[in-house]
C-alpha cells in the first residue's frame, strides 16, 4: 500500500522533547544504571540488605563499582550474546501466524510472527535438557554471576541503540520512492543526537524481516527473567537445602505473568512502545537489563535471606497476587474483545460512547470503573511479590515504588495523547469515567 499523501510531512520535526529534552534524558540514563550498580553492591549476601546506606557502605558501593575488571567478564558478554542469537533464530525458525500491525502513517502495515510462547516453550525443553545432563550447575553459575552478566546486557543494549540509531540515515527499503526517508518516531527527531539516541530515532527499525523493537519487547529480557528466577530458587535450594514458600510466591506469579505476556503477545502490537514510541535507548536498556535485573530482584533476595511465611500469610499473599492479576486481565481481555467485535456476546451488553474520531470509548464494565483499572490490577500484582519478601529491607520494595512511578507516567502520556486525539469527546468521558486508577477514590 503506497504512503498516504497529504500536507503533512512524514517526519515532522520534534517540537515537544519528553523527560525535558535532553537533561532528562542523560539523567535517565545515569539514574537507571546507577540503580543496578546501587541495588546489586547494597544488596547481596555479602552486604545484605538494609537502608539507610552509611558512609562507609557509599565508598564500598563505589570501589567496587570503580573495580570494572571485578565484574567485566568476556564468559558473560558471550553467553549473552549467544542468548539473544538463539531467540533471534527462534524468531525465524519456528512455525507461527504472521499479523499485520497497525497502519503506520506511511499507509504501510508491517507483518510480525507470533511465536513468542512457542520460542519459550522450545527454549524451556532445552533447559530441561541441560538440567538433565548437568544438574543445577549452569543454573548456579547463572545465579553466581547475576551482575556480569547485567553488565553484558548493558554493553549490548547500548550498543544496539548506538546501532539502530545510525541505522535511522539510511533509505526506507518498504518504499517504491528511493527518496523518501525511513519512518521515523514523531518524538525522536528533534536533531539532537543524544536526544535521539536515547528516545529512539526510528519507529520500527528493521534487519530484513526482524523487527528488533517487537523482538527485544518480549523476548530477550522477559525470557531472561524466568531464566534468572528459576536460577535464584536452585540456589536457594543448593545454599540452604530448601526452597522457601516466599521464593514460590515470588517466582510463581513472575513466571506467570511473562507467561501470560507471551500468549497475548499480538495484544502488544497495540500498546504505546510499539505504535508510538521509537526504538533507542530506554526501550533497548529497558528490555533488555533493567526487566531481568531489576524485577528479579526479590528472587535474588530471598535466595541468600530466606523468609518463612506463616500459612495464613503466604494465602494472604497469594489470594492478593491472583486477585489483582484477574483485575488486570479481565479488564484487558475485555478491552481487546470490544476493539475487535463490539458486537460480540461477551461485550456486546457494555455501554459506551462514540467520538467525532469513530472511535468507542466503554463507559460501563470493567472500563466504567475506571480509565485506567487495568494499570491498578497491575501495581497490585507487583506488589504482593514485594510483600512475599517479608518486611526486614525495604529495598525489595524498589519494584512497587518503580513501577508506581512508571504507571503514573504512562498514564499522563494516555491522558496527553487521549485529550488531544478526542477534545471535547474526552471531556465528556472523563465525566461518565470519573476515577483513574480506584473506583470512588482516585
Amino acid at each position: 500500500m503506497a504512503r498516504k499523501r497529504d500536507t503533512q510531512p512524514l517526519n515532522p520535526v520534534t517540537v515537544h522533547r519528553e523527560f525535558f529534552g535532553v537533561p532528562g534524558a542523560v539523567t535517565v540514563m545515569a539514574v537507571t544504571v546507577s540503580v543496578v550498580y546501587i541495588w546489586y553492591f547494597s544488596c547481596n549476601a555479602e552486604a545484605g540488605c538494609q537502608l539507610p546506606l552509611t558512609g562507609a557502605r557509599w565508598a564500598h558501593i563505589i570501589a567496587a563499582s570503580a573495580d570494572y575488571r571485578a565484574y567485566l567478564s568476556l564468559d558473560a558478554i558471550i553467553y549473552y550474546t549467544l542468548w539473544w542469537s538463539w531467540l533471534a533464530m527462534l524468531y525465524f525458525v519456528i512455525p507461527c501466524p504472521v499479523v499485520q500491525g497497525v497502519e503506520l502513517r506511511n499507509g504501510h502495515r508491517l507483518q510480525y510472527p507470533i511465536n513468542g510462547l512457542s520460542s519459550f516453550l522450545v527454549t524451556l525443553g532445552v533447559a530441561l535438557l541441560v538440567y538433565v545432563a548437568n544438574g543445577p550447575k549452569p543454573f548456579l553459575w547463572i545465579a553466581d554471576h547475576y551482575f556480569q552478566l547485567a553488565l553484558a546486557s548493558m554493553i549490548f543494549s547500548t550498543s544496539q541503540a548506538l546501532f539502530v540509531y545510525l541505522y535511522s540515515f539510511r533509505k526506507s527499503p518498504l518504499q517504491n520512492d528511493s527518496n523518501e526517508p525511513v519512518m521515523l518516531a514523531l518524538a525522536g527527531n528533534s536533531g539532537n543526537p543524544l536526544y535521539d539516541f536515547f528516545i529512539g530515532r526510528e519507529l520500527n527499525p528493521r534487519i530484513g524481516l526482524l523487527d528488533l523493537k517487537f523482538f527485544n519487547e518480549l523476548r530477550p529480557g522477559i525470557m531472561g527473567w524466568v531464566l534468572l528466577n528459576v536460577s535464584f530458587a536452585m540456589k536457594q535450594q543448593a545454599r540452604f537445602g530448601f526452597v522457601s514458600n516466599s521464593m514460590w510466591l515470588v517466582i510463581i506469579p513472575q513466571i506467570w505473568y511473562c507467561i501470560d505476556t507471551l500468549l497475548f503477545e499480538r495484544k502488544v502490537l497495540t500498546t504505546m512502545d510499539i505504535v508510538t514510541d521509537g526504538f533507542g535507548w530506554m526501550l533497548s536498556f529497558g528490555d533488555l537489563t533493567w526487566v531481568p535485573a531489576m524485577y528479579s530482584l526479590q528472587a535474588r533476595y530471598l535466595s541468600f535471606n530466606p523468609v518463612h511465611h506463616s500459612t495464613f500469610l503466604a494465602v494472604l499473599i497469594a489470594a492478593m497476587a491472583l486477585g489483582s492479576f484477574l483485575v488486570f486481565r479481565l479488564s484487558n481481555s475485555e478491552k481487546n474483545a470490544f476493539r475487535r467485535n463490539p458486537n460480540d456476546p461477551s461485550v456486546k451488553h457494555l455501554e459506551y460512547i462514540t467520538t467525532e474520531a469513530g472511535t468507542k470509548l466503554l463507559v460501563s464494565g470493567w472500563w466504567g470503573m475506571a480509565r485506567h483499572i487495568n494499570y491498578t490490577g497491575d501495581w497490585l500484582y507487583g506488589l504482593a511479590q514485594c510483600l512475599a519478601t517479608g518486611f526486614d529491607t525495604p529495598m525489595t520494595y524498589f519494584f512497587a515504588v518503580y513501577f508506581l512511578v512508571l504507571l503514573i507516567h504512562r498514564n499522563y502520556r494516555d491522558e496527553c495523547k487521549c485529550r488531544d486525539k478526542y477534545k471535547k469527546d474526552w471531556v465528556r468521558y472523563c465525566e461518565r469515567v470519573p476515577y483513574m486508577f480506584i473506583p470512588h477514590i482516585i
